[in-house]
């Protein structure tokens, strides 16, 4: 288990691309840019891919989310969109639950997860309705 301050750091470093001194830094010749935000009906649990438990309703793509200063507030384990962010619109297919958002780093299929997170309040995807992550939407980091 790592410090709430280190925990903290990270975050920053890979959301906000902000430096940990001495080490580690955005210098890499091409460090990361974006990063993919997913939406999944269960903890895909610490083994998961970015694919595990996703959604899969008629609409639904991952959300492209650009690395840099000023898109996440982070406060301890707990992160904040500085602003809402959409998903699709949901057009068909089954009703679903959101319970948990990943940040990975593919746009599709099986990519990398770099953080989980519980959501919450959870989000209810109806047909025609557009599943959101608001900036009083709680995310906070599962470490088990």
């Amino acid at each position: 288990m790592i410090s709430s301050a280190f925990a903290n750091d990270l975050l920053k470093l890979i959301f906000n691309a902000t430096a940990i001194s001495g080490i580690a830094d955005n210098a890499s010749s091409s460090p990361l840019a974006n990063l993919f935000m997913s939406l999944h009906t269960a903890d895909p649990g610490a083994s998961g891919s970015q694919s595990t438990s996703e959604c899969n309703y008629t609409g639904y793509s991952r959300m492209s989310v650009a690395r840099g200063g000023g898109g996440f507030t982070i406060t301890g384990a707990v992160m904040n969109p500085t602003a809402t962010m959409e998903f699709g619109e949901m057009s068909g297919g089954t009703a679903q639950t959101a319970t948990h958002m990943c940040i990975g780093t593919a746009s599709s299929g099986s990519g990398k997860v770099l953080f989980r997170f519980a959501i919450s309040p959870t989000i209810s995807i109806n047909t025609n309705t557009i599943p959101r992550i608001r900036d009083t939407t709680t995310l906070t980091v599962v470490t088990s």
